[in-house]
């Protein structure tokens, strides 16, 4: 099966992570480089694979890295 990730707008994103339509996860698996390229209402990558059951459905998943 093939996965098509597609690039969004950066305002679409942050009023989908604040109105809660989308989970923002910094795509780094190291805890110093999450820590230096977080950005505000991210959650790790080690959270998000933790968390993953617990995410709604609907809720779309934007993954990013600095």
């Amino acid at each position: 099966m093939a996965y098509h990730a597609e690039r969004i707008d950066v305002n679409q994103a942050r009023r989908d992570v604040q109105s809660g339509a989308a989970v923002l996860v910094c795509a780094y698996d190291e805890p110093g480089k999450f820590e230096q390229n977080h950005l505000q209402g991210a959650m790790s990558l080690q959270d998000f694979e933790s968390q993953a059951d617990s995410i709604r459905k609907d809720q779309e998943i934007i993954f990013y890295c600095a």
